[in-house]
């Protein structure tokens, strides 16, 4: 079951034994003893198990979204699947749609999008959000078309060290993220959305991914 976000056989052959031309001393066919329903059906189960299991803890997983704090890009009931590889091989960047376990709770499952990677500082003043690092150390303004309503909030202001991330939803008035509980630790971070199979109306490849840091 996909976790909410609030995750050559050898056949026994039928052996033809040779014909005898003197039919008195011949030897009558024997068939090979066949393999039991049960047998089958739990060799094709553990079969599965060998190929599923590790596809499910460390290749992808299923997820689906349950709430309001991604919308518009993510809607409630919508099924994805997470890739659980990337981030082995290069670490998560801004705009990143991401699943993590959450801090406060490492049972459940959040999905927000990465405002901020290790070396950042993020600022948040009123509606605008800001970095700056070693390649910005005038700081940038973010670029962010998939937020659709932000209303002001005070000045807010955090560094980020290594492995530490700023995690926000893209419906700011109504999200629980780093705003709420703080830093979001690398190792709590499951993987990135990778496909949105249902509805079919809405399926994607990498689904509410986008750069927010552009010169």
């Amino acid at each position: 079951m996909p976790n909410e976000l609030h995750d050559y056989t050898k056949e026994n052959s039928l052996m033809e034994p040779s014909l005898e031309t003197n039919h008195a001393h011949s030897t009558p066919p024997v068939a090979a003893k066949q393999p039991g329903t049960f047998g089958e059906i739990f060799r094709f189960a553990l079969i599965a198990l060998v190929i599923v299991i590790p596809v499910r803890f460390f290749v992808a997983q299923p997820f689906i979204v349950s709430g309001a704090s991604m919308e518009p890009t993510f809607h409630n009931g919508q099924y994805l699947i997470v890739d659980q590889i990337s981030y082995r091989l290069n670490p998560p960047k801004h705009g990143d749609v991401i699943v993590f376990k959450y801090p406060k709770d490492p049972s459940k499952y959040f999905i927000k999008r990465i405002i901020g990677v290790p070396g950042d500082t993020v600022s948040i003043n009123g509606k605008t959000i800001s970095l700056t690092n070693k390649q910005y150390p005038d700081g940038i303004v973010l670029n962010e078309p998939y937020v659709a309503k932000m209303s002001p909030t005070g000045a807010e202001t955090e560094i980020l060290g290594a492995d530490e991330y700023f995690v926000m939803g893209d419906n700011r008035d109504n999200s629980s993220d780093s705003r709420v509980w703080g830093i979001l630790s690398g190792k709590l971070i499951v993987g990135r959305t990778f496909l949105r199979l249902f509805p079919l109306s809405d399926a994607a490849y990498l689904p509410g991914q986008s750069s927010t840091v552009s010169n």
